[in-house]
């Protein structure tokens, strides 16, 4: 029994309280070369919704930057560091900016102007996309 309980223990390899504050405030920063990776895989993420492709889509969210803030807004809720929080919806909000950005000059100057299923499929979203995204 005891043997079963340590599979399932939550503070078993637990890292370093510090560490890990350290790791996700160096991670929410968003500057310099994560704009740049960033602005990459938005230009990735928009020629997959032009040739309808998933596999080109998953792969541009593989490559973005964007957990960076996110873990530390979700980290700065958890442990109710108001500066980190800040920090980090400061840094989405740059990222957003610079999506939103890239993503309307790319489809501006796009020869590809008819919407495929996968870009469809975005833009009307329901209530399992909002549970997918809570979650």
């Amino acid at each position: 029994m005891n043997t079963l309980s340590s599979y399932f223990n939550l503070r078993s390899g637990e890292e370093d309280k510090a560490e890990v504050l350290k790791n996700v405030i160096a991670n929410t920063s968003f500057r310099g070369s994560k704009i740049w990776i960033l602005a990459c895989a938005i230009i990735i993420a928009s020629i997959g919704l032009n040739v309808n492709s998933t596999a080109v889509i998953i792969g541009a969210m593989l490559i973005s930057p964007l957990m960076g803030p996110i873990v530390g807004a979700g980290f700065g809720l958890g442990t109710q560091d108001s500066s980190l929080l800040r920090k980090s919806l400061k840094n989405l909000a740059i990222a957003t900016g610079v999506s939103l950005l890239v993503s309307g000059l790319y489809f501006f100057v796009s020869p590809f102007k008819d919407p495929q299923s996968e870009l469809l499929a975005r833009s009307a979203p329901n209530i399992y996309d909002v549970l997918i995204a809570f979650f």
